[in-house]
């Protein structure tokens, strides 16, 4: 833009000082000086005015060397900033491609609405690795400006999906807008890694839920749903569900709800409540456990054992739960 306005200034004053020098060294009027000199900066010379006076012809020789110059620097100008445009775009597509390719057990978002938006605020807030598939142009320029990994194009497109590397990714989450473009994106991504985690949104329509988990979805999730439910708990039972609310963002408490895997090489291994002594030693409580096997064991007793493999739902401040997780 400054260029273009630098252009601009330039060629007007060359203009007015062509017109106002025919006007005092021909003789000339204002529309006829402009004249003359529009056809001596753009080399027409039609012959029907030329300069006649000494003054006038050496002013006219001038002017076109100027306007000569003008032109060429124009031209130049314009020719270096699309070469620098290409070379820009080309340039941050390798280095955008490098990143891609770089990413392990990252998950792949399809689609960048308000619900995509807020998937990946939350993904960015707590450092997991993602990129977004999005097909929207003004998107993938909002996009650019958050500084997300991004690829333009169709999720349900086999060589898109490849290229976001979905046989490295430990998820994809699926939430454009429509219930079909969700479903062939599922069927795609299912395909392409029998085992990825997939979530879908849904609308919430009759047999969608049913038609996304048969085309491959491991979780289905109705944002319809979700809210309704979320309303009807605010009225029903609303300091519970302040509390959730508050462990879930992390809060004014500081206080949140996370889950933590335990390792094969931790000293957790083999030890019950009791003996782990986490609630001791880092004022964390130990809100439920899960298995390999899928179960879940809802407010565990002191002398529930913490197997490798188990996942920890634990409760507390979050300087807290990372020294834990760190003896995970």
């Amino acid at each position: 833009m400054r260029k273009v306005i630098i252009i601009t200034v330039a060629f007007i004053l060359l203009v007015l000082i062509g017109t106002f020098g025919y006007m005092i060294l021909e003789n000339t009027g204002f529309w006829m000086g402009m004249y003359l000199t529009i056809i001596t900066v753009f080399t027409v010379g039609y012959g029907d005015i030329v300069p006649i006076h000494p003054s006038g012809r050496i002013f006219t020789v001038f002017l076109v060397i100027t306007s000569v110059a003008f032109v060429f620097y124009t031209f130049t100008k314009i020719t270096e900033t699309m070469i620098e445009g290409e070379l820009r775009g080309l340039y941050k597509r390798r280095k955008m491609n490098k990143e891609i390719a770089r990413l392990r057990d990252h998950y792949i978002i399809c689609g960048f609405g308000r619900i995509g938006k807020e998937i990946c605020r939350i993904l960015q807030e707590h450092h997991r690795p993602f990129l977004v598939i999005e097909k929207d142009e003004e998107e993938i320029r909002t996009l650019e400006e958050l500084g997300y990994l991004r690829l333009q194009g169709d999720a349900a497109d086999d060589e898109v999906l490849q290229t976001a590397g979905i046989e490295r990714a430990k998820g994809l989450v699926s939430v454009v807008a429509s219930d079909a473009d969700n479903l062939y994106i599922t069927l795609t991504a299912r395909g392409l890694n029998p085992v990825l985690y997939i979530m879908a949104r849904s609308s919430g329509g009759p047999g969608v839920q049913i038609k996304l988990k048969r085309a491959g979805a491991s979780k289905v999730i109705s944002p319809y749903s979700i809210g309704a439910r979320r309303m009807a708990h605010l009225i029903v039972r609303p300091t519970v569900a302040d509390f959730i609310d508050l462990t879930m963002r992390a809060g004014e408490l500081d206080l949140i709800m996370e889950e933590l895997q335990v390792g094969p090489a931790s000293h957790l291994s083999g030890k019950n409540l009791i003996e782990s002594e986490i609630r001791k030693k880092y004022d964390v409580i130990v809100v439920a456990i899960k298995r390999q096997d899928g179960s879940m064991l809802f407010n565990p007793k002191p002398d529930s054992v913490i197997m490798a493999g188990d996942i920890l739902i634990v409760l507390g401040a979050s300087e807290h739960i990372l020294g834990l997780g760190k003896e995970m």
